[in-house]
C-alpha cells in the first residue's frame, strides 16, 4: 500500500505517530518535501538515516526548500522502478526531480524543489543551498519522461502546489519564478489523477485533484 504525508524536517518522533507505525512490510511513506534527515552529516543523523533505513517499509522522499543539497547529491544515483534514485540508506530513497516510476501499478512522476519563503534568514544562517531552485536540465529531463508516457500519470508529486491552483489563496505568493511557470504548463499538458504537495503546512483537500499533506497519512 501506498501513503503520502508531509514534511518531516528531521523530526524522528514522526515515526511514531500510530498512523505511520501500523505501516507493514510491503508498504511505502512518501513524503512530499522537507525530509530534514540530511541536514547537518553528524553521528547522530547517520545513526537516524540508518533506522530509518531499516525499517520494514519503505521510505521515500521528494527534496524540499529545507535540506542540505551538497550532502544530497554526495549519494550515488541508480535505477530503480522506472526512474532515477538516490538510495540514502536501505529502503530509504530519494525520489529525483523530474522523474517517473512506477510503484504498485501506478505512474508517479515527482519534482522536488521550491523557494524558501525566509531565503534570507537562511542564507544568514549558513543553511540556504541555490540548489533549492530547480534547473532548467532537470525541467527538459521532466519533459522527456513524461512525453515518453504520453503525459499521462496517475499521481504527481511535489513539495511546491503549481501556480493557479486553489492552494496558492490559501498561501499567495508576492512573485513567481521559473518553478511557478514550469508547473503552470504541467497543469496544461499533463494528465493525472492527483497532485500531492507538502509546502503550505496544511492538511486540506483543495480541489477533487489536489491535496496539501504535512502530518496526516494519506492511503492512496
Amino acid at each position: 500500500m501506498l501513503y503520502i504525508t508531509g514534511n518531516m524536517h528531521g523530526e524522528m518522533a514522526r515515526f511514531e505517530d500510530s498512523r505511520i507505525r501500523k505501516l507493514k512490510k510491503g508498504d511505502t511513506l512518501i513524503v512530499c518535501g522537507d525530509f530534514g534527515f540530511l541536514w547537518d552529516g553528524g553521528a547522530k543523523e547517520e545513526k537516524n538515516l540508518k533506522k530509518l533505513g531499516s525499517k520494514k517499509y519503505q521510505i521515500l522522499f521528494v527534496d524540499g526548500t529545507h535540506e542540505n543539497f551538497d550532502l544530497l547529491e554526495k549519494y550515488p544515483v541508480t535505477d530503480w522502478n522506472g526512474g532515477k534514485v538516490q538510495q540514502i540508506s536501505g529502503n530509504l530513497y530519494h525520489l529525483m526531480r523530474g522523474q517517473v516510476y512506477e510503484l504498485e501499478g501506478k505512474k508517479i512522476f515527482t519534482f522536488g524543489g521550491g523557494e524558501s519563503t525566509e531565503k534570507q534568514m537562511y542564507i544568514e544562517a549558513g543553511k540556504w543551498w541555490e540548489q533549492e531552485m530547480p534547473g532548467l536540465e532537470e525541467m527538459r529531463t521532466a519533459v522527456d519522461n513524461l512525453r515518453a508516457n504520453q503525459f499521462q500519470v496517475d499521481y504527481i508529486l511535489t513539495h511546491e502546489p503549481a501556480p493557479g491552483m486553489p492552494a496558492h489563496k490559501v498561501n499567495p505568493k508576492d512573485t513567481t519564478n521559473q518553478l511557478d511557470a514550469f508547473f503552470d504548463e504541467l497543469v496544461k499538458r499533463v494528465q493525472y489523477d492527483k497532485w500531492f504537495f507538502g509546502s503550505l503546512h496544511i492538511d486540506r483537500k483543495i480541489t477533487a485533484k489536489t491535496y496539501a499533506v504535512f502530518n496526516e497519512v494519506v492511503p492512496l
